[in-house]
């Protein structure tokens, strides 16, 4: 009777939280996809690879976390209930089914889950929605990264004569290899007449290729119809210049690799909303993309490209690739900052692999060229330049 009872109510919380849309008493639009939106907590119990300790643990954290997220009838309430408003990030906004309303965003301190309030003149909260693609970047679970609002934007995507809202969110994994590290998540709450949804679709694009850097990105995907898609999906290097992929004609040219033969080393950019994606692929004589490489990591745009090298740098007699290039990313106060870095790229028998070592121990500067970094990374693995 007991696991009876736990899962009727974990049925109960998939079927809460399964819906695009939160609006007291108003329906889910028929043309938003509910169920298949995002991941829900809890979903570690369909698998059943979770203890009854832990099945209780959580939907107890659930269930208070709800509890307190409908407590919160006026804006006062917020705070009280463990909601820190991001008060930088306040707007108003005319919607459809609200009227004049204050658009409040709010971080939930317990579970660092984002929610959106949306309140009249007198701090009456008329609606809010925590369906945003923040809370689902970690799967199956009610504890997310959510540490802020970078921006927040208005324009009408879908041309439905409504306003939408574009949103970038900070958040900070707290545990893996990336521990610490700030990223950003991009999403879009799409009006309508009763309300704001998310398109899980259109929300997994603009994180997963990249154009999450700014709302003008999220905006050229959206609204314009530019993607970054094609810079991971392509085949060919037809395929990569027919979408606007230009090539640095400087640094291109054929090497004959140990493992895959003779290939063209194609490095370029795409440049969207102001913000050049960086790209190198191994292209055949045939045309076509053997492998590929996104040196530019977690900056946002690239600034320069100083130049790459097909060099034994490991020692085992294949060449590997080091690139080395100048970046911009957003820094304090939205002012950009410039560096340079570099990456290295080692053959194996199944292509080639991203170093984790030397750029441990090799640091890169403005001064460096390609050749000496070439040497500080040989020299690394014990190789002199007379080897």
């Amino acid at each position: 009777m007991k696991n009876e009872r736990i899962w009727i109510s974990i049925t109960v919380v998939i079927l809460v939280i399964a819906g695009t849309v939160w609006i007291a008493g108003m329906p889910v639009p028929a043309a938003v996809p509910a169920a298949e939106t995002f991941h829900v907590p809890g979903a570690e119990f369909l698998s059943g690879n979770i203890s009854s300790q832990e099945e209780e643990a959580l939907l107890r954290d659930y269930q208070d976390y709800r509890r307190r997220l409908k407590k919160v009838t006026d804006r006062s309430d917020m705070e009280e209930n463990g909601f820190r408003i991001e008060k930088d990030q306040i707007f108003l906004l005319e919607t459809k089914c609200f009227g004049r309303v204050e658009l409040i965003p709010a971080i939930e301190e317990q579970y660092h889950r984002l929610v959106f309030f949306f309140a009249d003149e007198d701090g009456t909260v008329a609606g809010y929605t925590d369906q945003v693609e923040a809370n689902v970047t970690r799967i199956g679970a009610l504890q997310q990264s959510v540490r802020g609002i970078s921006a927040v934007a208005f324009q009408d995507l879908n041309g439905d004569g409504l306003i939408d809202i574009i949103f970038i969110a900070r958040c900070v994994s707290q545990e893996g290899a990336y521990a610490g590290t700030e990223y950003r998540i991009g999403d879009i709450l799409f009006q309508n007449e009763t309300g704001f949804y998310r398109d899980y679709r259109i929300s997994d694009k603009i994180n997963r290729f990249g154009m999450n850097k700014s709302v003008d990105s999220i905006i050229a995907f959206v609204r314009d119809g530019q993607s970054t898609e094609f810079l991971y999906t392509a085949a060919t290097k037809e395929e990569l210049t027919d979408n606007g992929f230009v090539i640095a004609a400087e640094q291109c040219y054929p090497r004959q690799f140990e493992k895959l033969g003779r290939l063209y080393v194609v490095p370029g950019s795409y440049t969207m909303a102001s913000y050049a994606t960086f790209m190198i692929y191994l292209v055949n004589d045939e045309g076509a993309i053997v492998w590929s490489f996104q040196p530019m990591g977690d900056y946002d745009n690239l600034y320069a490209l100083k130049g790459i090298a097909c060099r034994d740098i490991d020692g085992d007699g294949m060449k590997d690739i080091l690139v080395l290039a100048r970046y911009s990313t957003v820094g304090d106060d939205n002012i950009p900052v410039i560096e340079s870095d570099y990456s290295i790229y080692y053959q194996r028998t199944g292509g080639f692999y991203a170093d984790t070592k030397v750029k441990e121990s090799v640091l890169c500067s403005d001064e460096d060229t390609v050749a000496e970094l070439v040497e500080k990374a040989r020299a690394y693995w014990g190789w002199g330049s007379a080897q």
